[in-house]
């Protein structure tokens, strides 16, 4: 009977799959993107038809098969991702031959969690505990469909009801500890959450991953919100309030709007604006926008109306920028936050959101009105603030637009502006000098570089087997001196000498040892990424790496403790003639 794991894979192709995620170009055999798991502007992600598998040449690193990218893109378990595919092909997941650990202990926290919410559900709807979170939701303007769509609850004012239910569940006081609903004091565990307003926070796929806990009646020294800490589910900064149920209104809609609290996110969507999502605090972080990217590339931030929102919207712009999003701010005087906004006049708001400006556009308004524009001091101040933000736009016509709105502001000249940007960009390369690699490292990795590349030449050729009889012309085993790569190419040349013929990919990846295995698909794929070679001719990239191998041959000959006999002087001048001659063919190519 076929494993399932390889059934997944042979029934869905890797190539559709991911393209229904992120955007794939055609680059000669293979497809290529810009990596969708770290920051990059030069596509480095690149996709193989026929070995059905994905690598990232870039900063990640990453790579695998159609298993291991939904593992990594929605964030879980080896096990979660092969029982959402075969859901997806209705396959039955009857004998799986491993033991997944860690989606065990993630299944069982999210069965508290459910059962949690139940709770808190029940305390609210149905008992007379709950009486002050129904009349306080009443009093926000918050109907009985929206309580339930969003699960609302509420932790009664007590130190152990929900830690007693969980234990006449048979939940032990470890493993509830874990999901960070109770607090080990003293001598025993109490509930985190008492007598308070209950969110449940759930992940894309609307697993309740944690909470949120809104005090109703407030006292001296008490947080108006606790989350919970955090756990193997719940990490505040890849977290988005309202994600799950949102995520569809907002690539049907472009954009979304990013709001701080969880009624600025409510408000607006029980009023039929549904492509928001709350941060859950004033700091926008790189997980969130990452998380974010995946839907939309247009984020509208809305903020509360106060020096903590704006100084929010001011340290997210570099993120912002890096990952090449393009960010608005929605103005509003009216109100204090969203929530406000929405409740006091919903024609203005739904008038607003129509309107947001861009983030640059708000940051001159900002520091506008921060220093004085009819003073030279304060248009100095506003200068040097502005310039930090516009030397960190990468888009050239972004950023001449600004120049220019700047220097007008201003009354100097654009090239003033672009005067600083210069003097700025000159004070970070010196910060960065100390980290310039050193030559003879830059050699080692070119060397490296020559050896993968002229494999993956080979393997991704019409045909290898003639390829590299060209290439071993030139070039034999001992010159790859990196042990992985010269064993992948032994395997190669034994593969070549046992099957005559016509070379077969997938009947060669399968003699390979395990080790081997995911070297040999690094390799495979590499030469179609853009790598900084002098040419993809294989003759000249041969004979470059012929060259780097003579050299580290006399290199190693010259350092060599041992007096130099007349058979290593001999060794040594036959070395320095064959490089002199490669020399002399690498400049006629």
């Amino acid at each position: 009977m076929e494993n399932p794991v390889e059934e997944i894979k042979r029934k869905i192709d890797i190539v559709d799959f991911i393209g229904s995620h992120i955007t794939l170009k055609k680059s000669g055999r293979n497809f290529k993107a810009v990596c969708p798991f770290h920051q990059e502007k030069t596509p480095s992600f690149v996709v193989s038809p026929e070995r059905q598998i994905w690598h990232c040449f870039g900063a990640c690193g990453e790579g695998g098969d159609i298993i291991k990218f939904l593992m990594k893109w929605e964030n879980i378990t080896f096990y979660e991702a092969l029982k959402d595919l075969a859901q997806k092909l209705r396959i039955r997941l009857k004998k799986v031959g491993f033991e997944d650990k860690v989606w065990k202990k993630k299944e069982r926290l999210i069965e508290i969690n459910n059962l949690t919410t139940q709770y808190y559900q029940y305390i609210l709807n149905k008992t007379r505990y709950g009486t002050k979170g129904k009349d306080y939701l009443s009093n926000r303007e918050i109907n009985p469909k929206i309580i339930d769509k969003f699960r609302l609850g509420y932790a009664p004012l007590s130190w152990k009801s929900l830690f007693s239910f969980l234990r006449r569940k048979h939940y032990e006081p470890e493993e509830v500890s874990e999901t960070g609903l109770i607090i080990k004091g003293n001598k025993d565990y109490y509930d985190r959450f008492r007598g308070r307003l209950i969110f449940p926070i759930t992940n894309p796929r609307g697993e309740i991953i944690g909470f949120s806990g809104r005090v109703i009646e407030s006292k001296k020294n008490e947080a108006k919100y606790i989350n919970t800490p955090e756990t193997l589910l719940y990490h505040k900064r890849e977290t988005l309030f309202g994600i799950d149920l949102a995520k569809e209104m907002i690539k049907k809609e472009g954009n979304v709007f990013l709001v701080e609290g969880e009624f600025d996110m409510i408000s607006p969507f029980q009023q039929g604006i549904e492509n928001v999502v709350a941060i859950k605090g004033s700091a926008v972080t790189k997980e969130q926008l990452m998380l974010l990217k995946r839907y939309v590339n247009r984020i509208n931030l809305f903020l509360d109306a106060d020096p903590a929102g704006e100084e929010a919207i001011k340290r997210s712009v570099e993120e912002i920028e890096s990952l090449d999003i393009e960010a608005s701010v929605v103005l509003f005087d009216y109100a204090k936050d969203p929530d406000e906004a929405v409740r006091s006049d919903l024609v203005k708001f739904k008038k607003i959101i129509k309107s947001p400006i861009p983030i640059y556009d708000f940051l001159l308004n900002f520091f506008q009105k921060k220093y004085s524009i009819s003073k030279p001091f304060g248009k100095k101040k506003i200068g040097d603030e502005m310039v930090i933000y516009l030397e960190k736009i990468k888009n050239p016509i972004v950023q001449s637009h600004y120049i220019k709105q700047l220097a007008n502001l201003l009354s100097v000249s654009d090239s003033i502006i672009e005067g600083l940007i210069r003097k700025l960009k000159y004070k970070t390369k010196r910060k960065m000098s100390s980290f310039v690699t050193t030559k003879s490292s830059h050699e080692q990795n070119r060397d490296l570089i020559l050896q993968k590349y002229l494999l993956s030449f080979i393997f991704q050729s019409n045909d290898p087997y003639q390829t590299e009889e060209s290439v071993s012309r030139i070039v034999n085993l001992e010159d790859f001196s990196f042990p992985a790569y010269q064993k992948v190419y032994q395997s190669f040349l034994e593969y070549k000498k046992n099957h005559p013929g016509q070379f077969n990919l997938q009947k060669f990846a399968k003699v390979l040892a395990q080790e081997q295995l995911s070297v040999f698909d690094e390799i495979y794929l590499f030469a179609s990424h853009d790598i900084e070679l002098e040419t993809k001719n294989a003759e000249k990239i041969s004979y470059q790496l012929k060259k780097t191998s003579l050299k580290r041959k006399i290199t190693e000959l010259l350092s060599s403790k041992e007096e130099m006999a007349e058979e290593k002087r001999k060794q040594l001048r036959e070395l320095n003639k064959q490089l002199n001659q490669v020399e002399k063919t690498i400049v006629l190519l």
